[in-house]
């Protein structure tokens, strides 16, 4: 059995934040304002595996409390695949996509891709992460913020 789930996730950009994306640290001005670390990709992939679980969403599994704040998105990460898991499934694949206007995301992918798919248990072959502009058009185009969608696929 395939099971097919989706994801979003958006944070503002603020100062005096590490920008984290896909458990990776992209050198930037600002990060993304958030309780944990605001990787905003993590959180989309999060979202996409428990709704492929039909597990709930993030906030359900990993509220705003202080046991995770500031918390890295790759323990979230690490912790929503053991509950996958434990409902019988392993992740098949996920697709992503981050919009952010800047910075550049392309140097940092290949690393963004390796560190998801060694947190997920999967081949690099299995997790695509791509990256998009807005061309200047609203919230992400003007920098206010970086927005990321995730479709993930669970295998029984």
């Amino acid at each position: 059995m395939i099971r097919f789930g989706i994801g979003y996730d958006v944070h503002k950009l603020a100062p005096n934040r590490k920008l984290i994306l896909g458990g990776v640290e992209i050198e930037h001005t600002l990060g993304l304002e958030a309780h944990s670390d605001g990787d905003v990709l993590i959180h989309a992939i999060i979202d996409a595996l428990l709704g492929a679980a039909t597990l709930g969403d993030i906030g359900q599994h990993f509220p705003m409390t202080a046991e995770f704040k500031n918390i890295s998105s790759v323990e979230l990460l690490r912790r929503t695949c053991e509950l996958v898991a434990a409902k019988g499934y392993g992740v098949g694949n996920v697709d992503s996509i981050i919009v952010a206007q800047r910075p550049k995301l392309a140097p940092y992918i290949l690393t963004m891709r390796e560190r998801l798919a060694a947190v997920m248990s999967v081949e690099l072959d299995a997790v695509s992460v791509k990256a998009k502009t807005e061309e200047g058009l609203g919230f992400t185009g003007t920098e206010q913020g970086i927005a990321a969608y995730a479709v993930a696929s669970l295998e029984k």
